[in-house]
Order: C-alpha cells, then sequence, then structure tokens
C-alpha cells in the first residue's frame, strides 16, 4: 500500500465563502498549506477526518483586545461605576505592579483560550504610558513566542494620551523603534480639542515615518460633540494610506445628529477607511450617565457595512477593569452585534459573521496569507454547524483547529443525556 500522499485530509466539509453560497468539499493539507480543494480528493493522508457536513471555515480574527490587562478584573479593586473612566483609574494603579512575566503569563493564557474557540489571529493593543514600556515589552515577547501557533499584531497604544505628559510622546517614539505592528492613539482623551487633532497629525506622520499600520481609539465616548473621525477620515483621505487606517470605537458616531452623521458618511466614501466595533464592551461601559432613553454606546455598523466601509468585530477586553466577563470568543462578539446593531436580515447575520473573519483580516492587512484557497497557509477551523446564521445562533464549538498545517486543537462536544419524560403530561 502507498504511503500517505497528505498530511491532513478533511472530507466531507462545507466550506464557508465570503459572499457564496457554501460548497461541499474535501480539503487537503501537505508541508503547511492548502493543497487541494475538490468535491473529492481520492489520495490518501496522515489523518483523516470525516466532517459529515460540518462548516469549515477560515479562523477567526480578534481585532481589538487589550491583552496587557486581559485577566486582571478585581486587581486592585472591582469597576463598580462600570464606566470607562474608573477603568482607565484603575488600570492605573494596577499597572505600576506590572512585571514582563506577568503581562506574558495573562496574554498567553488568553491566546491560549482565544485559540481553542478557533481564533489564530490578533491585534492587541499594549499601553505605553508607563515609562518602563513592561507591557509593550512583554507583548513583544509574546508574539515572538507563540508565532508557530497564533499571529499577534502588537499595536502601540498611549492609553494616557500623547500629550498629557511631557515624556509620552517619547514612549510612543521609543515603541516605534521597538518594533510594534501599528500605531495607537486616543485623541478624545487628550486634555484639549487642539492636542486631540494634533496626535493624530503626530500618528500620521509616525506612520508614514516607520511605515506602520494605524489603528486609533477614536470618538470612544457618549459626547456628541467629539469628532476626532472626521480629522482621521481627513488625513486617510490626504496621506494616501486608506486601507492602512482603522478607527476603532468611533462610539460617539451613535450620538452624533443625523445631518452631521450623514455628511460625515460621505466623507468616509472617499477613503478605505477600516472600522472595529466592540459590541459587547461598549454596549457596557458607554450610556452610563443616560437616564432614558439610554443609549446603545455602539457606532452605526449597519450603516457603514451598507455604505461600503470595511467593519470588523472586537472582543476588546476579557475580564479586566472595564469588563470582568468574556472568554474571547468571537461568536459571542458577532452574537452580539446581530441584537445591538439590529441586524437581524439574513444577510446581515452573514455580515456580522464574516465582521470576525474575513473583514477583520481586511483590517490587520493580512489577506495574503488569510482564506482558505490552495496554495495559502492551512489555518482553517471546523465549526459544529452547518451555516454562518446556525453558527452564531447557537455560538457553535469549534470541533478542530488547524494552524500551520497542524492541528492544534480537537474538541469534542459535550453529550446531554436526558433523564426527563417524552411527553407533557407525564
Amino acid at each position: 500500500m502507498s504511503s500517505p500522499f497528505y498530511e491532513i485530509l478533511l472530507r466531507h466539509g462545507k466550506l464557508l465563502h465570503p459572499t457564496e453560497a457554501p460548497t461541499e468539499v474535501d480539503i487537503a493539507i501537505a508541508n503547511g498549506k492548502i493543497a487541494a480543494i475538490a468535491p473529492e480528493i481520492e489520495q490518501s493522508a496522515q489523518l483523516e477526518l470525516d466532517l459529515q457536513g460540518q462548516v469549515v471555515s477560515p479562523p477567526f480574527v480578534e481585532s481589538h483586545i487589550h491583552l496587557d490587562s486581559a485577566l486582571t478584573a478585581g486587581e486592585p479593586r472591582w469597576n463598580q461605576s462600570g464606566t470607562l473612566f474608573e477603568g482607565i483609574e484603575i488600570w492605573r494603579d494596577r499597572k505600576q505592579t506590572l512585571t514582563i512575566e506577568d503581562v506574558k503569563q495573562r496574554a498567553i493564557a488568553t491566546l491560549q483560550q482565544q485559540a481553542t474557540q478557533g481564533v489564530l489571529f490578533v491585534r492587541s493593543h499594549a499601553d505605553v504610558s508607563e515609562k518602563n514600556l513592561i507591557a509593550l515589552k512583554g507583548l513583544l515577547e509574546v508574539r515572538e513566542q507563540v508565532k508557530d501557533w497564533i499571529t499577534l499584531q502588537v499595536v502601540a497604544f498611549p492609553q494616557d494620551g500623547i500629550y498629557s505628559r511631557p515624556e509620552n510622546e517619547a514612549l510612543m517614539e521609543e515603541a516605534l523603534k521597538l518594533g510594534v505592528d501599528a500605531i495607537g492613539g486616543i485623541p478624545h482623551y487628550e486634555l484639549t480639542r487642539e492636542d486631540g487633532v494634533r496626535s493624530i497629525h503626530r500618528i500620521f506622520e509616525w506612520a508614514k515615518q516607520y511605515n506602520r499600520l494605524i489603528d486609533i481609539h477614536c470618538d470612544e465616548i457618549d459626547d456628541d460633540q467629539s469628532r476626532f473621525l472626521e480629522v482621521v477620515c481627513a488625513c486617510a483621505v490626504r496621506s494616501g494610506l486608506g486601507s492602512r487606517v482603522t478607527a476603532s470605537h468611533t462610539t460617539a458616531f451613535g450620538s452624533y445628529n443625523n445631518a452631521y452623521a450623514f455628511k460625515l458618511m460621505g466623507f468616509l466614501q472617499r477613503t478605505a477607511l477600516n472600522f472595529i466595533a466592540n459590541p459587547l464592551i461598549n454596549i457596557t461601559l458607554q450610556g452610563r450617565t443616560d437616564t432614558y432613553p439610554k443609549r446603545r454606546g455602539v457606532t452605526r455598523v449597519k450603516e457603514l457595512w451598507q455604505q461600503g466601509q470595511n467593519v470588523s468585530l472586537g472582543h476588546d477586553c476579557v475580564q479586566d477593569p472595564w469588563y470582568s466577563l468574556g472568554t474571547g470568543n468571537m461568536l459571542d462578539v458577532a452574537n452580539m452585534a446581530v441584537h445591538v446593531c439590529q441586524m437581524t436580515g439574513t444577510s446581515e447575520i452573514d455580515a456580522c459573521y464574516n465582521m470576525v473573519t474575513w473583514n477583520a483580516a481586511k483590517t490587520l492587512h493580512i489577506e495574503d496569507q488569510y482564506g482558505v484557497e490552495v496554495g495559502k497557509p492551512a489555518n482553517l477551523i471546523v465549526l459544529d454547524a452547518d451555516s454562518k446564521y446556525e453558527a452564531i445562533r447557537h455560538r457553535s464549538l469549534v470541533r478542530y483547529v488547524i494552524s500551520q498545517g497542524k492541528l492544534l486543537v480537537a474538541t469534542e462536544p459535550a453529550k446531554p443525556q436526558w433523564k426527563g419524560g417524552v411527553g407533557v403530561g407525564e
């Protein structure tokens, strides 16, 4: 008998596509890449898995998380108000005791938790507002340590603002020299409107100087006068960076009056700006000072998607000062988006799935290495579902995770045993 032709062979899977209907295929993997996709593959493999019609998908992409603060809920105290600003104050205290090993241990534990749930690409922000850059250095070490099974991008994020203290601008520059993947900002948390605008212009200067992506925490506030998105948009248009620029959160967009919002939407169509919404966290943090009606606190996801902007979704926080819950499951995020953004039409539900897969890959600028296509790296997941709709509705179990051509995770489904009667009247 001849030796196996492939390393892994997935049989009878239902392959998902961004917009087309799923296709029933076999998928062969060899040398870390997708070697073949066909209705039926005759050759054998070292490992063969009969999927019995289960969904095959490219892996989930976490486009916005803070790994440096993950798994610190309650340290040194709980966020009793549930507000963004109390969270910032708590984190300011907690980060005084950070060590590189502390950051690494929590970040890797979170990444492992994410990977078991099908996440193989992650963009994490690292706070660079403390003088030793411990959070950043820890995550840069993690990026190298986990590269054989998960891809991590690190964003230099000035949690306390670039111009709130004299030394913060120099810390950002040092972070760039250390090798971050993207440059962050928080213009609405600068001391003045003028400082916020100045910070955005500085970020675009750095992006060109160091050839880095941009991902700015933008207008994460309920204030309808927080209008830094228009500045980001203008800089993206003028610089030509477009698709290399991401505006995260933009929750104030949900509070803008429609006259201004529609004007801004028109400007946004001039550039391929990416948007990241974080529905789990922002539905929790925002609107805290409202009585009723109480705002949802999420950007205009549906409207941005309808006009063709690239929108992805992030978990943002996992058990930290801003959000004490969460497991890193991107189907939880997509499910919340369906509800909060009122995207309950069939095409809208499918779009929410795309926002944690293909759209997020576009945000991270990794399209050349992402997708279940012949010749691309073999990164894919198998879900215990037969459609995007079922995956989101059930938050379906990820049965198999294949990373860089190797089986990384295999999870057996629970087997409930019904012990009750078979009829209502019994």
